[in-house]
C-alpha cells in the first residue's frame, strides 16, 4: 500500500475513532487529534527525503479499479508538482492541532472536523483519479463552513460564514461542471488524469470545447483560490475564523484552485489555455495592487493578514500564466511558502487575541517586548511575507518575476511595485503599532508561548527558512514536472481533425504576399477516414501556431498545403 495512503488515511480513521471517544474525555480527544497529525507529518517528511527527483512518471503509485464502467479509479501518486505541497499541508496540520487548544466548547466535534478537513485536502492533492480529486477537496470544504459558524468569533461571524459558503460552493459548482463537461468531450472514458493527458496529447480537445471548458476551470478554481474580483469571502471569512481552521483554510485547502489549473486545466485545455493567459496576468494585478490597498486600511491585524494571503494568490497566478518553465516552477514553490507563512501568520494572531482579547491594532502596542517569541516570530513572518531574502516567499516570488518578465514585462513591472512598495508597507507598518512602543497597561499580565506552545510556530519558521536557504530541495524536484506540463502547452505537435500533427513549418519568405506553406507530418489515426486534415490556415496565438478549419486531402505523407 502506497505511504500516501497513510498520510491522509490516518486522519479519517482518527475522526472516525474519535466518535466512539465521549466528549468529556478531553485529554484523549486532543491526544488522538496531535497523533492523527503527527504520524502524517513524519511520513510526510519520509516521503519527501524519499522522492527521487527527475524519475518519469509518479512515485509512491497505488492503483484500485473502482467503478470501471465509468473509469473511476482509487489512484494516488506523488511528482513534483504534489510533493511540496503535501508535506507542506502534512505540516500545516500538525501544526493546526497544535494550535486548537484555544477551543473550549464541543472539542469533541472541532477535532473530528478538523480531522476530516485534514484528510480531504491531503487526499484531493494526492489524488490521480479526477473523480476523488473533486470529492476529497468538498470533505475539506465542507467542515470550514461548519467550523466558522461554530467556533468563529467576532460581530460579524454568521454573515462571513453565509458569504463563505455562497462562493465557495459557487465556484466548487462550477469547477465541477467544467470538470465533468471535460470528462465527456475528452472521449476517454475515464477520470484517471494521467490516462486523460494522455489521450489528450494523442486527440486534443477541438478548440470550441478546450474555449468552453477552460474559463469553467479558471473562474471555478479562481473562486475557490480568491482570484480578484471574486475575492471578498476571504479576508472576512479568514478574520472570523478559529486560528486552526484560518491556518488549515489559508495556509493548505486555498491552493485546491491552482493546483487544479497546473495539474488538470493547462496540460489537458492548451490552446484555450493560452488564450486565458493573458486576462489572467491582469486580473492576478488586481490581486496585487488593489488587495494590497484594501490591506494598507485595515484597523484590526487579522483582516490585514487576510487581505495579505489574497494578494500572494496575484503573485501565483502570474507565475501560471507566463506559461514558461522558471514562472511556472515559482508559482509551484509560492504555493508550498505561502501555505507555511499563512499558517505561521494566522497561528500567531489566534495568539495575540488569546492573551489580549482583541486584534485591533490601535490598541496593542510594545508586545515584542511583553512577548519576545511571539513578537519575534511574527515580525518573521512579516518580513517573509514583504519578499525578504532567507525565506522561502523570496525564492518563488523573484522566479516568478524572472518568468513573467520574458511574456508580460508592464504587468510584472506593476506587481513588482505592489510586492516592494505596498506589500512591505502595510506589513512592516502593522508590525510597528503591534510590536514596538509602549506597552499599554492592560496587556501587561500577557505570557509568553511555553515550550510547547512554541513548537507549532517554530516548525513552520524552520520549514521556510530551509526551503529559504535550501531552494534547491523544492525546486530540484518540481522543474522536471514542470517542464512537462509547460512543453504540453507549448509544445511543437498540434492536433488537426483527428491526425496528429507535428513540426508545422511556416518556410515561405515574406516577400511571397499572402502565400503560406505548411508542412504536415502525418501520424497513426484511429479515424476510419483519415483522408482529410482539418486545419491549413495559421494563426499565432501566445508564439503557438493554431489551426483552424479548412480542409484539405493528404496527398502524400508530408502534404504541404499553399
Amino acid at each position: 500500500m502506497s505511504i500516501l495512503t497513510y498520510i491522509f488515511g490516518w486522519p479519517l480513521l482518527a475522526a472516525l475513532a474519535l466518535i466512539l471517544v465521549p466528549r468529556n474525555y478531553r485529554v484523549i480527544l486532543r491526544v488522538v487529534a496531535l497523533l492523527a497529525t503527527f504520524v502524517p507529518m513524519v511520513l510526510a517528511i519520509k516521503m519527501f527525503c524519499q522522492f527521487q527527483d527527475g524519475l518519469p512518471g509518479y512515485q509512491f503509485e497505488q492503483q484500485i479499479p473502482w467503478v470501471a464502467s465509468l473509469g473511476i479509479s482509487y489512484h494516488v501518486g506523488a511528482d513534483g508538482l504534489n510533493v511540496g505541497l503535501i508535506l507542506m499541508g502534512a505540516v500545516v496540520a500538525f501544526a493546526a492541532a497544535c494550535c486548537s487548544f484555544e477551543i473550549q466548547a464541543r472539542e469533541k466535534e472541532f477535532y473530528i472536523l478538523l480531522l476530516v478537513m485534514t484528510g480531504g485536502i491531503l487526499g484531493a492533492f494526492a489524488s490521480l483519479d479526477l473523480f476523488f480529486f473533486y470529492f476529497l477537496h468538498e470533505l475539506a470544504l465542507v467542515p470550514t463552513f461548519i467550523m466558522i459558524g461554530v467556533w468563529g468569533r467576532g460581530e460579524r461571524k454568521n454573515y462571513a460564514t453565509f458569504q463563505i459558503t455562497l462562493y465557495l460552493s459557487a465556484g466548487a459548482l462550477i469547477a465541477l461542471i467544467g470538470l465533468i463537461a471535460l470528462y465527456l468531450q475528452s472521449g476517454a472514458n475515464t477520470f484517471d488524469i494521467p490516462k486523460l493527458i494522455k489521450h489528450a496529447q494523442a486527440s486534443p480537445l477541438a478548440a470550441s470545447a478546450q474555449n468552453f471548458i477552460f474559463p469553467l476551470l479558471l473562474f471555478g478554481f479562481g473562486i475557490l483560490v480568491s482570484l480578484w474580483p471574486f475575492h471578498t469571502w476571504a479576508p472576512l471569512g479568514y478574520g472570523s475564523a478559529p486560528s486552526p481552521t484560518a491556518m488549515l483554510h489559508a495556509g493548505v485547502l486555498k491552493k485546491f484552485g491552482l493546483y487544479g489549473l497546473i495539474r488538470i486545466a493547462l496540460p489537458l485545455l492548451p490552446q484555450a489555455a493560452q488564450h486565458w493567459m493573458q486576462i489572467l496576468a491582469w486580473l492576478c494585478l488586481g490581486n496585487i495592487l488593489y488587495v494590497g490597498w484594501v490591506a494598507m486600511r485595515q484597523k484590526d491585524l487579522n483582516l490585514l493578514i487576510g487581505n495579505s494571503s489574497v494578494a500572494h494568490m496575484g503573485f501565483i497566478f502570474l507565475g501560471i500564466a507566463s506559461l514558461n518553465l522558471i514562472g511556472v516552477t515559482g508559482a509551484v514553490v509560492i504555493m508550498v511558502a505561502h501555505g507555511f507563512l499563512a499558517a505561521l501568520t494566522f497561528g500567531l494572531s489566534g495568539y495575540l487575541y488569546r492573551q489580549t482579547g482583541t486584534l485591533e491594532m490601535s490598541q496593542l502596542g510594545g508586545l515584542c517586548r511583553q512577548l519576545p517569541f511571539i513578537g519575534s516570530a511574527l515580525l518573521m513572518a512579516a518580513l517573509a511575507g514583504s519578499g525578504l531574502p532567507g525565506f522561502a516567499n523570496f525564492v518563488g516570488e523573484v522566479t516568478v518575476f524572472f518568468g513573467a518578465w520574458k511574456v508580460f514585462p508592464c504587468a510584472t513591472i506593476w506587481a513588482l511595485w505592489g510586492a516592494l512598495l505596498i506589500g512591505a508597507l502595510y506589513m512592516l507598518r502593522a508590525m510597528r503599532k503591534v510590536l514596538h512602543g509602549p506597552v499599554p497597561e492592560q496587556w501587561a499580565k500577557a505570557t509568553d508561548a511555553n515550550l510547547w506552545r512554541k513548537l507549532p510556530y517554530a516548525l513552520l519558521l524552520v520549514s521556510l527558512l530551509m526551503f529559504g536557504f535550501f531552494p534547491r530541495l523544492l525546486t530540484d524536484k518540481i522543474t522536471p514536472d514542470v517542464e512537462k506540463i509547460v512543453k504540453m502547452v507549448q509544445g511543437e505537435t498540434l492536433a488537426a481533425g483527428s491526425i496528429r500533427v507535428s513540426r508545422v513549418q511556416f518556410g515561405v519568405p515574406p516577400n511571397y504576399g499572402r502565400e503560406q506553406a505548411t508542412a504536415f507530418d502525418r501520424m497513426n489515426s484511429s479515424n476510419a477516414c483519415p483522408l482529410q486534415v482539418s486545419g491549413a490556415t495559421p494563426e499565432i496565438t501566445s508564439g503557438t501556431r493554431v489551426l483552424h478549419d479548412i480542409s484539405g486531402p493528404v496527398l502524400a505523407t508530408t502534404t504541404t498545403f499553399n
